[in-house]
């Protein structure tokens, strides 16, 4: 009878922390055991040894704390994978550079962050001493195999998680507890079949098979990441994209189902889009500054953002 209570219990739990997460505005909730990532270690050492993090020296660290939650909280029992909508109907100038589309609005990191940390208080007030961190793509954890562990989608062939009912414009985020609760069942089928849009797409064939990215080939990585000069050879072969890239994601057909997010805060500034490619050229220290000053564009530097633009010519 305590067993049967203590289940209840739990499933009681997760039921409330679920319906808080979509009222703080996640698209999607699910739980999965604190365990160590038996299947991913290998994948992850492969992929260090190619060298397909490139100059993302941070992807080599923390190796082990990647692979188990239970190195970044002491005595962590689950982990509570979360998804937040940043999906637009972009009006885009036709003759213009290109953000990505998660760029356009302010920073994720903070945005995402404050939601997962208003989640965990909730869980402390409503339950009791429960200890955890909140994470969103702010330490080592491997998001997307612990968003398909927790049932919220499969990882698709452009690495990234997909679900049938939203795509992929999601961010990714991660509460860490020391609280047992009702684990979800992951994903198992691969929704992608025989589909090879997103690998056919990408202009500098970083998508490799068995679900693997070279990073260090990504447009993203060489107009966000990359600190020296874009090599010569990927001229004419960046599709306009100064930030980021999203070609892989409006390829792919689950996106069709994709819906504008509610986040005021992810919606674009209108100027970043209706510059036309000569107002990019042209666009001083001081506007970079005004337009980007909550964005994640901020991270490429004024000079990086110019290098970028200069690398189109």
């Amino acid at each position: 009878m305590l067993l049967e209570t203590a289940e209840h219990i739990k499933v009681k739990w997760t039921q409330q922390i679920k319906d808080k997460a979509e009222m703080l505005g996640f698209v999607s909730c699910g739980v999965a055991k604190a365990d160590f990532l038996e299947e991913e270690a290998p994948r992850l050492e492969s992929w260090l040894n190619n060298n397909y993090h490139g100059e993302m020296s941070y992807m080599a660290n923390n190796f082990d704390m990647r692979l188990d939650p239970r190195l970044l909280v002491e005595d962590a029992k689950s982990v509570i994978s979360l998804a937040y909508n940043y999906y637009q109907n972009l009006d885009r100038n036709p003759d213009a550079y290109k953000v990505a589309m998660y760029a356009q609005g302010e920073d994720y990191h903070f945005v995402v962050k404050e939601k997962v940390r208003e989640l965990l208080e909730y869980i402390q007030e409503e339950i009791g001493e429960v200890s955890g961190r909140a994470f969103a793509d702010s330490a080592p954890i491997l998001e997307h195999a612990w968003a398909k562990k927790a049932g919220i989608g499969w990882v698709g062939k452009n690495s990234l998680t997909l679900s049938k009912q939203k795509g992929s414009f999601f961010f990714l985020a991660e509460l860490i507890i020391d609280l047992d609760l009702e684990y979800d069942h992951p994903i198992e089928t691969d929704h992608c079949g025989k589909c090879t849009r997103c690998i056919d797409a990408c202009p500098t064939e970083a998508i490799l098979p068995n679900k693997t990215v070279n990073g260090s080939q990504c447009i993203s990585y060489f107009t966000i990441e990359l600190k020296d000069q874009i090599p010569t050879e990927l001229k004419g072969k960046f599709d306009d994209w100064i930030f980021g890239c999203d070609i892989c994601q409006e390829v792919c057909p689950w996106n069709r189902f994709s819906l504008p997010t509610k986040e005021s805060r992810f919606v674009g500034n209108e100027k970043i889009n209706q510059f036309s490619k000569n107002d990019w050229k042209e666009i001083t220290e001081d506007v970079f500054k005004e337009i980007f000053k909550k964005s994640p564009v901020k991270r490429t530097k004024y000079d990086g953002l110019k290098r970028n633009i200069n690398f189109m010519n």
